[in-house]
């Protein structure tokens, strides 16, 4: 089982802000996340997931 992270400690590891998580949360472009109840929590996977999705070689190359 993996560990869960809040917003505030996902975004400390992305190096951005929690408001920006929260937009790509809304936009659905962000790392996946687990709802429980009001709270918003990320897996260490799902944040590893995410980084290695966004690896690029060249600025030119596309999404």
């Amino acid at each position: 089982m993996s560990k869960l992270q809040s917003t505030k400690t996902a975004a400390e590891r992305l190096a951005c802000s929690e408001s920006t998580l929260n937009h790509w949360r809304v936009a659905g472009c962000g790392p996946s996340f687990v709802k429980l109840g009001r709270r918003v929590m990320y897996r260490d996977e799902d944040l590893d997931a995410f980084i290695a999705k966004n690896v690029r070689q060249s600025t030119t190359e596309a999404a």
